[in-house]
């Protein structure tokens, strides 16, 4: 019964609404073989040569079998007969418009947008059905309060770059409380050279509403969690690419916070593309103790003035 009212969820969470995803630590082709692990996850712009639109965003994740007592994890439904892990992460991102270093408000771009959280996870894999149910749930800050400036403009005279000034016209303070939920099902697999997924999440929450669906795709010497234990080995250096159709309900880095409306300068519902295209591709170098990754995406325009934009990132993890 529990499961089926989940499925109904996710249903309605598909027809109803349909933001992109930025920080993505859940998904198959970035586990990590241990119920011990840290991670570090650092994208920026730089890494795709631009400086617009999401122009940064980190996070350190933490999973650890002591996290099985965390409160949170009553929200999760736990699919029979699957190993579970339970972890913890931080995460920060920001928005910028092209021209951040004027300090007028730029109409027809993006604001200027901040957000921190604090998420609770859980990671449910089942090698016999060759599945994997992700679930979190967030609660944090967007506005100035996510030292969305600080971070920016440090950075920026760190490295000698143009000095953003328009800050004061960021989305305004807002509480952040977000539910997510993912479905991954391995469709084909050819020996430790080649895999294809299919996957589903949805978000349902005051900063991001929306779902996806897509496939993602692993070769080289690759590692795959829908393999027994016995199955795995030490050194995997594999590619992947993962192209996605996002739906669109609600974004607060465009639209402003849910409950304050007294942002400076938002994005109209009306101006908001309701559907986007999303490509993810990289590079993984994984041992039994450490992960490295190099990742880039591309996404379509997300409002109607807006262009595609692109951003990078490196992941850097390993077993405790």
């Amino acid at each position: 019964m529990k499961s089926m009212l989940i499925i109904c969820v996710i249903s309605v969470v598909f027809l109803q609404y349909g933001s992109a995803q930025k920080i993505d630590n859940l998904v198959s082709f970035r586990d990590i073989e241990s119920r011990n692990y840290f991670r570090f996850n650092y994208d920026n712009d730089f890494f795709a040569s631009s400086d617009k639109n999401y122009t940064q965003g980190y996070s350190f994740e933490l999973v650890a079998p002591f996290f099985e007592n965390n409160p949170v994890n009553y929200l999760f439904y736990k699919p029979k007969e699957d190993t579970i892990r339970y972890g913890l992460a931080v995460e920060h991102i920001g928005y910028t418009p092209q021209q951040f270093q004027l300090p007028d408000i730029q109409f027809g771009d993006r604001p200027f947008a901040a957000a921190i959280t604090l998420k609770s996870f859980m990671i449910a894999s089942n090698v016999v059905k060759k599945s994997r149910f992700t679930s979190s749930f967030s609660l944090g800050l967007i506005g100035p309060g996510a030292f969305g400036k600080k971070m920016q403009v440090g950075i920026h005279k760190a490295t000698g770059n143009k000095i953003p000034l328009g800050w004061q016209n960021q989305i305004k303070n807002d509480i952040v409380i977000n539910y997510e939920v993912g479905y991954e099902k391995q469709l084909v697999r050819y020996r430790d050279l080649f895999s294809l997924q299919a996957t589903m999440a949805a978000k349902v929450g005051t900063l991001f509403t929306s779902g996806a669906i897509g496939v993602n795709t692993t070769f080289g010497v690759i590692h795959t969690p829908f393999a027994p234990t016995k199955e795995k080995k030490g050194f995997r250096m594999y590619g992947y690419a993962q192209p996605v159709l996002n739906v669109i309900g609600y974004d607060a880095t465009l639209q402003g916070g849910v409950f304050n409306r007294k942002s400076p300068y938002t994005i109209s519902s009306g101006n908001i593309e309701r559907f986007t295209g999303q490509l993810n591709y990289g590079i993984v170098l994984k041992t039994k103790t450490l992960y490295f990754e190099y990742t880039r995406s591309v996404i379509t325009k997300e409002f109607e003035e807006a262009d595609a934009y692109k951003w990078g990132g490196i992941k850097i993890g390993a077993t405790l």
